[in-house]
């Protein structure tokens, strides 16, 4: 079967700068784009006409959004992004005095400073289950069922971790909250692109972002409700849909917002299938576990040994002598892409120090060979 080449001519990235680094903040198509510039132009030309006009767009892009992650339209609401939904969530069950929220360790900062604030209004406490690195999906679900006793509010589980890059056994882990009666929430931020129906799990909630890798624009996530929960859970400013029963429409009309992220968000989608988006990720993915080996080699260190890796991102550590401080990390990135014109990100597991490996479909692995060469010599 012929390879499929990389198109970097389908977006506006800078071809002087390495973007390794996907998974942050994503990147748009330049068709996307375009629609996105003529959404807004059309916007500021008529801003009463548009506004009449947003409820209905908004419908059309939900309704595609939704048949792309394969969930139910009536539970499927539109957020800024994830940290925004779980926050919905939180904010929709019962959080008892005395009770417990359960995270991981793998739990995305704004995630965790999210439960809690919430634990801490509630009189409530977070607490976290370690989970190795290498785990299985035996050894996780065994580790989180050990927390769940009848003091527990909530679960908050990444479905794929941003830190290490971890796929979680999230239908298990929402089978088993169903059983005990634990609400569970999924922050399935970097799902949508990297796992086929990630919202088809059988979780309470479930929030993924649509900016990473099916690269639409930036502030376009979804939130996917239980029926059970769909009344209780509200959006996080108070505007004009307030008493609308529908819980999508709930989330649509949060007054001046801009629209346009979520009204061209399908666009991107349009761009991936004609990418071949499933089985350009799974070449994606053969290229990083090469590229990740030489980086690991070249820096002589190894790599972030997942037992479960999500399909675009790979763990390469770096020889650092303990974790670096956040301001010290985010030197580093920004000597990186001064020095070399690379752009990378950092992250911190159980002491460890890892480059965060992440590609899409403008990614060659010559653009891993390079950092091979250049890393080194910032060290």
């Amino acid at each position: 079967m012929t390879v499929l080449s990389p198109r970097p001519d389908l977006w506006t990235l800078d071809p002087g700068v390495l973007h390794l680094n996907h998974g942050s903040y994503g990147a748009v198509p330049r068709r996307t784009q375009e629609l996105l510039a003529a959404l807004r132009a059309e916007a500021d030309a008529n801003p009463m006409r548009w506004f009449r006009s947003v409820a209905d767009r908004l419908t059309a892009s939900r309704l595609e959004l939704a048949a792309y992650l394969q969930t139910d339209p009536a539970g499927f609401a539109l957020v800024p992004n994830a940290s925004a939904g779980v926050t919905a969530a939180l904010a929709a069950i019962t959080i008892p005095a005395g009770s417990r929220i359960v995270l991981t360790n793998h739990a995305y900062g704004a995630v965790r400073y999210a439960a809690e604030r919430f634990a801490r209004a509630n009189q409530a406490e977070v607490v976290t289950v370690d989970v190795p690195l290498e785990a299985d999906d035996d050894s996780v679900v065994a580790a989180i069922e050990a927390a769940l006793d009848d003091r527990v509010a909530a679960l908050i589980v990444d479905q794929i971790s941003s830190a290490t890059a971890m796929v979680f056994p999230i239908r298990r882990l929402a089978d088993l909250c169903r059983s005990r009666g634990i609400p569970s929430i999924v922050d399935g931020a970097h799902a949508p692109g990297l796992l086929d129906a990630p919202a088809e799990d059988g979780a309470d909630f479930w929030t993924g972002n649509f900016h990473k890798w099916p690269a639409s624009p930036r502030a376009t996530a979804g939130l996917v409700v239980a029926e059970q929960w769909r009344t209780a859970t509200l959006p996080l400013i108070v505007s004009w849909s307030e008493n609308d029963e529908r819980l999508p429409e709930r989330f649509d009309q949060q007054g001046t917002a801009d629209y346009a992220p979520w009204i061209a968000a399908p666009e991107s989608l349009r761009v991936l299938a004609e990418l071949e988006w499933p089985r350009r990720r799974s070449e994606l993915s053969a290229m990083l576990d090469e590229s990740a080996k030489l980086l690991a080699k070249a820096l002589g260190t190894g790599l972030g040994e997942v037992a479960h890796s999500a399909a675009t991102m790979r763990l390469v550590e770096l020889p650092f002598a303990g974790v670096p401080s956040p301001e010290a990390g985010e030197a580093f990135k920004a000597k990186v892409s001064r020095d070399l014109k690379a752009e990378i990100t950092l992250t911190a597991f159980d002491s460890r120090v890892f480059v965060r490996l992440s590609a899409h479909a403008y990614n060659s692995a010559q653009d891993y060979q390079r950092l091979a060469e250049q890393l080194p010599s910032v060290l």
